[in-house]
């Protein structure tokens, strides 16, 4: 198939990123935004770019017709959706196809399948996946949830079938808050989905997230590229991944891969996708769900794979054949990434409004910034607050570390609090540099005094320096001259 131009239906960095590749294919690029991103840097960024509605998203980057309307009168030949927005929405995708537009993504199918946790699970169960213990099926009834919790023992998890990033979730550790906790969890999942149906699975303590990156193409040919861990989170929402896991030994590695392209081949999936686990302090591995899109933390696995994420899912998109074969990926190296969000890390990681007075990227070998904002410009409301994406690689974990840990010093932000100081907390903590950490990190050991105490030390140790300067000029100063 030829794609000549191509429209992303996106905004921020993951726009950028998408055409970046799609300039590098000789491949045009069409850009819509939003009233409030008039002079965003993606905008300037495409060959051609058009306005399609007011600020708030539902008035614009959710208007699937729209954003095929303006695809059909530019001679749009696919639409790339990015992350977030109408990249699960299956009624988009196959309007897209059904215009005859590539969908430069997977089927509606397969979105439709992962996109209900359920579903999910029940189609990946006839290839002996393993699953948290729980039960498969949407429950509203209080009486029945009690007997199947105390049948796989508490704490439980009720999570929205539709969830997602923490919504219509709630962990319960004794039976008398159980029915509580569960009118709670459908009470916020009807009113984030639209659908209140939840189930019951065994609470895994300890648990680290750790997830397969897979890309599969027309050809029957399923690929994975390893394995990211997600475990560093607030609010269930990442914050910190890398590539690839400290804990992974190569056996589970190979089982985790096997057991993500089983699930790719359970929905007939084409394209790029990630096939989420959790893992217990046993290193017991649990199917938790599947994004039918590229995700966020995409850099990490480009890194240490060596491998171009949407140049494969665009050739994918035009039918062609994966030219590699799983015997020829190996991992290279290890790679970082601190989301840097305009959250205030000092007041509940709440959206920190405002603007960009100064904004300065880091720079170097081994560093690589998505970005999407520059100085100057005011951050939006309207939309989620992530700035850009700081990745460094190197040869090893400690040294992508290090790297990281100088390029957030290196990276200047005034006008809006980040992320940049919770992400220095993160790397300099010894839970972390150990290995030695799961999803609770942020609830075990961090404070907003954790970051004043370090921010003190810091201001301490630089007054001191300040000061033996001083005096060591002073010292000169005074020396006789002969």
């Amino acid at each position: 198939m030829i794609m000549n131009k191509i429209l992303i239906a996106n905004r921020g960095e993951i726009a950028i990123r998408v055409m970046r590749t799609a300039k590098k294919m000789g491949i045009k690029t069409v850009a819509v935004y939003s009233e409030a991103d008039r002079n965003a840097p993606h905008v300037r960024f495409a060959d051609e770019a058009v306005c399609i509605g007011p600020p708030p998203s539902n008035q614009s980057y959710l208007l699937g017709d729209k954003i095929i309307e303006v695809a059909k009168a530019l001679g749009v030949d696919g639409i790339h959706p990015g992350y977030g927005f109408l990249s699960e929405n299956a009624d988009f995708a196959e309007a897209v196809e059904k215009n005859g537009i590539i969908f430069i993504g997977p089927k509606s199918k397969a979105i439709r399948m992962m996109g209900s946790k359920l579903a999910a699970k029940e189609a990946v169960k006839k290839y002996d996946i393993p699953m948290v213990p729980g039960i498969d099926e949407a429950i509203t009834d209080v009486k029945k949830a009690k007997a199947i919790a105390n049948k796989i023992g508490f704490p439980i998890l009720i999570k929205a079938s539709a969830g997602g990033g923490g919504k219509g979730m709630r962990i319960v550790d004794k039976e008398a808050d159980l029915e509580s906790q569960m009118n709670r969890a459908i009470s916020e999942a009807t009113s984030a989905f639209g659908d209140g149906s939840v189930f019951i699975e065994k609470y895994v303590t300890s648990p680290r997230h750790i997830e397969i990156q897979v890309m599969a193409d027309t050809h029957g040919n399923i690929l994975h590229f390893f394995e990211r861990e997600c475990s560093i989170q607030r609010r269930h929402q990442k914050v910190v991944e890398e590539a690839p896991s400290y804990i992974l030994t190569p056996k589970l590695r190979e089982e985790m891969g096997i057991a993500a392209t089983k699930v790719a081949e359970a929905c007939d999936f084409v394209g790029a996708g990630t096939v989420e686990f959790l893992m217990d302090a046993d290193h017991n591995f649990y199917f938790l769900e599947m994004n039918t899109r590229l995700q966020v933390e995409h850099p990490v696995s480009e890194l240490i794979s060596g491998v171009d994420l949407v140049e494969l899912q665009i050739k994918v998109a035009r039918g062609e054949k994966l030219k590699i074969k799983q015997k020829d990926l190996a991992i290279h190296g290890h790679a970082m990434e601190l989301r840097v969000y305009a959250e205030d890390p000092l007041n509940d990681f709440l959206p920190s409004v405002g603007k960009l007075e100064k904004y300065v990227l880091p720079t170097g070998e081994g560093i690589r910034v998505d970005n999407g904002f520059e100085q100057g410009m005011d951050i939006p409301i309207y939309y989620d607050p992530m700035l850009a994406k700081l990745i460094t690689y190197g040869k090893t974990r400690e040294e992508a570390i290090a790297l990281m840990l100088r390029a957030i010093e290196d990276y200047v932000v005034e006008g809006v609090q980040t992320t940049l100081p919770f992400g220095t907390f993160v790397f300099q903590h010894k839970a972390f540099k150990s290995g030695n950490f799961d999803t609770h990190f942020v609830k075990k050991y961090y404070s907003p005094e954790a970051i004043h105490n370090h921010n003190e030390k810091e201001a301490r140790i630089a007054a001191l320096v300040a000061l033996n300067q001083y005096f060591m000029d002073q010292k000169k100063l005074r020396l006789p001259i002969n």
